[in-house]
């Protein structure tokens, strides 16, 4: 019961400050600078400069016919949770931040800090199973249609259709590119926030010197490694490849010390976005969030 109590406050802690960011973003940067950010919002950002209408009810009012079609595709757990988030949002967009000075500077900064507060206010949705509706909807219903088509494809289409649509409404082919740049800010906050903290390399060694460089790598890094077994195509020789998950500032010790003991060895180096045990983040049962019906459709 307690558990489930402290889960319902976090929940609402995060709309809130979700909702603050969310709306800052649209209200204070967007809507000021004259510009349409991506999704339903866009949409009702374009509604309020033609007609002003409230973009908050207007967002809500959009987003109905989108629930209807995906209730049975995102799930009622979903959708409860983004129509609460959903009316947070309204409250602050239409009743709190029309009660405070917008931002009245650069365009440009505007579209930065625009697509910042945004992003950051997103990834508190996504954190607990949740979201502010429009692209995520459209991009689940297309999905089941056509489930070969990428989830981020078709929400980056849908959003620049939204962006483009904001340039004979604003008069100046500066909106669609502050629109852009607003959608380009967001997406890196909303990874850095929920991936980037976590984040890190992995570095791929193909060599015939196993034993000598995973010592000192073990030596230089306090890192361990996994030694895969391996035979090359073309010579057909034995090799180990050697997996090593690093920090970002270990990385090019581990490739110097590579290409130092085996001046043949094939090193890659990849991203990762997040690394779970001993030396990285502890796993828990917290990260298994919700959210996971944003993409529970993916392999489908």
């Amino acid at each position: 019961m307690k558990t489930r109590i402290k889960k319902i406050i976090l929940d609402i802690l995060c709309d809130i400050i979700g909702s603050i960011l969310y709306a800052m973003g649209i209200h204070c940067f967007a809507k000021m600078a004259n510009f349409a950010t991506g999704g339903v919002s866009g949409l009702a950002l374009i509604m309020n400069h033609m007609w002003n209408l409230p973009v908050g009810v207007m967002t809500i009012a959009m987003n109905i016919p989108l629930v209807i079609v995906s209730w049975k595709i995102v799930g009622k757990k979903y959708i409860f949770k983004t129509a609460k988030t959903m009316v947070f949002t309204m409250i602050f967009l239409d009743v709190i931040f029309p009660l405070i000075p917008m931002y009245s500077g650069n365009r440009l900064m505007a579209a930065v800090y625009s697509g910042l507060c945004m992003g950051a206010g997103m990834a508190f949705f996504y954190m607990r199973g949740s979201s502010s509706g429009g692209s995520d909807f459209i991009s689940m219903i297309v999905k089941v249609r056509h489930p070969f088509i990428s989830l981020g494809i078709v929400t980056a289409a849908t959003d620049f259709l939204v962006i483009m649509l904001g340039w004979p409404v604003f008069k100046d082919v500066d909106s669609v590119l502050y629109g852009i740049i607003n959608s380009f800010a967001a997406s890196i906050v909303i990874d850095r926030i929920l991936y980037g903290i976590g984040a890190g390399k992995m570095v791929l060694i193909i060599t015939t010197k196993t034993d000598e460089l995973i010592e000192r790598i073990s030596d230089m890094t306090d890192r361990g490694s996994t030694i895969i077994k391996a035979i090359g195509s073309y010579t057909r020789e034995n090799k180990d490849i050697i997996l090593c998950a690093c920090s970002k500032s270990q990385t090019y010790t581990i490739t110097s010390l590579a290409h130092e003991v085996d001046n043949g060895a094939f090193v890659m180096v990849t991203e990762t976005s997040e690394v779970f045990g001993e030396g990285f983040k502890e796993y828990k049962k917290e990260y298994k969030k919700d959210y996971k019906n944003l993409t529970k459709k993916e392999g489908d």
